[in-house]
């Protein structure tokens, strides 16, 4: 077990390096010239954690918030993710689009991909109900879990 000391200093070297970049980022930020043809995106799932200074006017001008898909969403990104995939006769999709459970997009893929990897695994010739049923479980305590969006496997 490493001693604790060395715990706290690379905690500490992770909390440096950020605020390293953060930094950088201001800098450049701050380094554009406002007449010019550079645009900068920038995208998070937390806007909560982010530096206030970052978020001044001048810096980040406009925010735009993407909610979370309704139905008709929900059902064409489903239909997107497993227009290649052979379904079995008993897959409802319907049962994953109108659950109260809340789904990102990213979240629908990861259902979709995690119930395909699910049957090749089982070595299923079809994906089935029941690996869509424990992607949706993978992805959900995943989620609780705090875990990025997007790393379900």
């Amino acid at each position: 077990m490493p001693p604790a000391s060395w715990i706290y200093d690379a905690h500490l070297g992770g909390e440096r390096q950020i605020q390293r970049t953060m930094l950088e980022l201001l800098n450049q930020l701050d380094g554009f010239d406002s007449k010019g043809d550079v645009k900068v995106i920038l995208a998070t799932n937390r806007i909560e954690s982010l530096d206030p200074a970052l978020l001044r006017p001048g810096r980040i001008d406009r925010k735009i918030e993407f909610p979370l898909p309704d139905i008709k969403t929900r059902r064409r990104i489903f239909q997107i993710h497993t227009s290649r995939m052979t379904l079995a006769d008993d897959v409802n999709l319907e049962e994953f689009v109108m659950t109260k459970d809340e789904f990102s997009g990213a979240d629908i893929k990861a259902i979709c991909t995690g119930a395909g990897l699910l049957a090749l695994r089982e070595r299923h010739m079809k994906v089935t109900h029941a690996d869509f049923k424990k992607a949706k479980e993978k992805v959900m305590y995943k989620k609780k879990e705090g875990v990025p969006e997007g790393l379900y496997m």
